[in-house]
């Protein structure tokens, strides 16, 4: 079976600080570590419980170019650097049966959430189709479109709850409980790594009992913007309208909300 692996950083045991997921910032080589091992604890546990996996690592942070290659399980396949037509969750094409979310945060404005965002700063909030949604439910809704079922997350306290209310029967592993947005009690990265690879293995066994979200369009997706500027760029895109702080667009398919979302984000980090 083809199991997709999604790794982003904030979520990852330890990390608490943008100092630590940021590559200009002092601590950032330490951050890619912790993720790396926290990935290879997965790969580990998901080729356990099925040898015969075959096993993508999607580097899902920042510029996508975190996890240090030479120091990946080498079972696995690394999926590196951007754009990516998928972003976040690309390798979900061609025949993937299970996805996993790895070092997952809360949606922005989420209370005692560390490191909460959504896609980037610039962005208050994304609705599709009135329901709010962070990258944990937009890549959840991406990879239920490909019918691939998400049967693992892991992350902070309540990123894995906001992962919860929206698939039933998965498995998540909550690494760290958030203080703040730059505070949190931490497991001990090793004892995170641990869970995490008893739990992908638990993961792999289960991931015919978790079900897709159903997705059909057309989606009415709407964005809150940081600032106007953000919002004067994002309406230059063909289909969008704008109101105050908001822009608006239809789409058929979660692949094409995915794409028009991933400009809007180029667009607001260039407005910000």
């Amino acid at each position: 079976m083809k199991v997709l692996v999604s790794v982003d950083l904030e979520g990852i045991a330890g990390v608490v600080h943008p100092a630590e997921t940021n590559l200009e910032r002092y601590d950032y080589e330490r951050g890619r570590r912790l993720m790396t091992a926290a990935a290879n604890a997965v790969v580990d546990g998901v080729l356990n419980a099925e040898p015969r996996a075959e096993v993508r690592v999607a580097d899902s942070h920042g510029p996508y170019r975190n996890l240090l290659p030479e120091d990946l399980d080498r079972r696995a396949r690394l999926i590196r650097g951007k754009p990516r037509e998928l972003g976040m969750m690309a390798g979900l094409q061609n025949g993937t049966r299970a996805a996993m979310f790895v070092g997952y945060h809360a949606r922005a404005g989420t209370s005692g959430a560390v490191l909460a965002h959504t896609m980037t700063d610039a962005i208050l909030d994304v609705r599709i189709d009135g329901a709010s949604h962070g990258e944990i439910g937009i890549n959840t809704l991406l990879a239920s479109s490909y019918d691939v079922p998400v049967v693992l997350a892991s992350g902070d306290e309540a990123a894995c709850a906001e992962f919860s209310a929206l698939v039933t029967g998965a498995v998540t592993v909550p690494v760290k409980r958030g203080l703040g947005q730059h505070a949190a009690d931490t497991l001990h990265p090793e004892e995170a790594c641990e869970r995490l690879r008893t739990a992908a293995g638990q993961a792999i066994e289960l991931h015919d009992n978790v079900a897709t979200i159903p997705v059909s369009g057309p989606l009415r997706v709407e964005v809150d913007l940081h600032q106007p500027r953000s919002a004067d760029l994002a309406a230059l895109i063909p289909g969008i309208t704008r109101t105050g702080r908001t822009v608006t667009f239809d789409a058929d398919t979660m692949p094409a909300v995915y794409r028009t979302l991933q400009l809007i984000v180029l667009l607001a980090q260039t407005g910000s």
